[in-house]
């Protein structure tokens, strides 16, 4: 599998079987997993978001909105234990104009899975833990369809 590093966005060749074992970058030599959503940039989204084949679940928020804050805890939580099956990133609308513009960023919190650039599902709105762990089970199923 092909994944960008979540330090310097470059592009790594991992096996699959061994996503699991604390792959490092070879750029870079940083972990390519750290159990924390990733800050997404119009600078790494190519590597990111189009070029990994890792599938990623985007956060669009912004530091003004509270249901945003309140559902960080949730989606960092999600990094920790989902990881290497999804990648998080998170896109600060305010920050990203360009990337919110894109996408059509119409209200936050805004949720999108990606897998190779081809977005997969979309959802507006904070959700209690077991209601996105849910989100993030029923689409995983699109998931091989796309790859």
């Amino acid at each position: 599998m092909i994944i960008a590093c979540p330090h310097c966005a470059g592009l790594n060749r991992i096996p699959a079987e061994k996503l699991a074992a604390a792959p490092v970058c070879g750029k870079c030599k940083q972990p390519l997993f750290s159990g924390q959503p990733v800050d997404i940039t119009s600078a790494n989204f190519a590597n990111l978001v189009q070029k990994s084949e890792l599938p990623i679940v985007l956060d669009f928020w912004a530091s003004w909105c509270g249901p945003c804050l309140n559902f960080a805890p949730v989606f960092s939580q999600a990094a920790r234990e989902l990881e290497p099956n999804f990648r998080f990133g998170k896109i600060n609308t305010e920050q990203q104009q360009q990337l919110a513009a894109q996408f059509q960023i119409r209200s936050i919190p805004t949720l999108m899975l990606f897998q190779q650039g081809t977005m997969i599902a979309q959802l507006a709105g904070a959700l209690p833990k077991s209601q996105f762990y849910q989100w993030l089970q029923q689409n995983a199923a699109k998931l091989n369809s796309v790859s």
